[in-house]
C-alpha cells in the first residue's frame, strides 16, 4: 500500500463523503454536498491511497474564532492503519486556534476528549411520521435574496458565527430545500428549513424566539412537504423543543454529544429548536 496523501477534497470527493455518511446510516440530505462545500471549500479533506480517497473529515471555518468538525469517516476496509487519525490531525490544523465544535456519537466521547474536546450537552434526534396540512401563516414568508443580510445578522448569535455564504446556498431552493422566515412587526423572530434526505425529511435549522413561533414554522415547513418521515434535532436542554417534537408524534431515535475544543460559544439554547446539521453545527 502506498503512503497516504492528505489533500483538499474535490467537489466529487465531497459528494463521496456524503455518500459514505449515508452508508454509515447518518441520513444526509439529498442536496447537502453543494451548500456544505460552499461554506469552506478548503475545510473538506481526504486521505488518498493510490489516488483514491479512503478517509475524510470536514472542519469548516466559520470565522476567525469558530470552526465545526464533521464527516469524520474512514472506509471500513482501511481502518486500523492510522488513516483516519492522519486526516483528523490535518482537519484540526486547518482550524488553527479557533474553537472547534462537533456533534459526535456518544460512544466516541472518550476519544474526542483525548483531542481536547469537552462535552457541553447532548442533541436528541426525534423522528416519526408526520402528516400536517399545508398552512399559510401571516407572519411566515419564503426567504428572498433581499432577506439574507438581515437573516445572517439574526442567525449569527444562535448559530455561533455569521454564515452568509451558507445561508445563501441553504435558502436557494436547490436540493428540494424549503426555507421560511417568521417576521413580526418588521423584525425577524425565527426561521427554519426542511430538506429531503435519503430517508424522509429533516427540519434544520429551526430557530425561534418563542414557542408559538417555533410551532408556526414547524407546521408550515412540515405542511409544505406533505406526509413524510420527519426528523428534528433539538438540543437536549431545550425542554420546550423536545415537547414540540413529542406533540407531533416524534420520538427519540438517536443522539449526539455536542463537544467543543476551546471556549464554547454562548448559545441561547432556548431559541434553538432544531440544529442545522450534525455535520456543520
Amino acid at each position: 500500500m502506498s503512503a497516504a496523501e492528505i489533500a483538499v477534497a474535490t467537489a466529487e470527493e465531497v459528494e463521496q463523503l456524503v455518500e459514505w455518511a449515508a452508508t454509515e446510516g447518518w441520513n444526509p440530505g439529498l442536496g447537502d454536498a453543494g451548500p456544505f462545500r460552499a461554506s469552506d471549500p478548503q475545510g473538506f479533506l481526504v486521505a488518498r491511497v493510490d489516488g483514491r480517497p479512503v478517509s475524510g473529515v470536514s472542519v469548516v471555518t466559520w470565522d476567525d474564532a469558530y470552526a465545526f468538525l464533521g464527516f469524520y469517516i474512514c472506509r471500513p476496509e482501511h481502518r486500523g492503519r492510522g488513516l483516519g487519525w492522519a486526516v483528523w490531525q490535518a482537519g484540526l490544523a486547518h482550524a488553527g486556534a479557533r474553537t472547534v465544535g462537533l456533534d459526535g456519537v456518544v460512544a466516541q466521547q472518550a476519544n474526542y476528549r483525548r483531542s481536547g474536546f469537552d462535552l457541553v450537552h447532548r442533541n436528541i434526534r426525534y423522528g416519526g411520521r408526520v402528516d400536517l396540512p399545508a398552512v399559510a401563516h401571516a407572519a411566515v414568508h419564503p426567504i428572498e435574496p433581499a432577506d439574507l443580510a438581515a437573516l445572517a445578522v439574526w442567525d449569527a448569535p444562535r448559530f455561533g458565527a455569521r454564515r452568509d455564504g451558507f445561508l445563501a446556498a441553504w435558502c436557494d431552493g436547490g436540493g428540494g430545500r424549503i426555507a421560511r422566515v417568521f417576521v413580526e412587526d418588521g423584525r425577524i423572530r425565527g426561521w427554519g428549513a426542511i430538506r429531503p434526505c435519503r430517508e424522509g425529511h429533516k427540519i434544520g435549522p429551526l430557530f425561534a424566539e418563542e414557542p408559538r413561533i417555533a410551532e408556526a414554522l414547524f407546521a408550515t415547513l412540515a405542511g409544505a412537504v406533505g406526509p413524510t418521515l420527519l426528523f428534528l434535532d433539538p438540543p437536549e436542554p431545550n425542554a420546550a423543543a423536545r415537547a414540540l417534537a413529542e406533540a407531533h408524534g416524534l420520538e427519540p431515535v438517536f443522539e449526539t454529544a455536542r463537544m467543543y475544543r476551546g471556549p464554547a460559544p454562548d448559545l441561547p439554547l432556548g431559541e434553538i429548536w432544531g440544529i442545522t446539521t450534525f455535520e456543520l453545527g
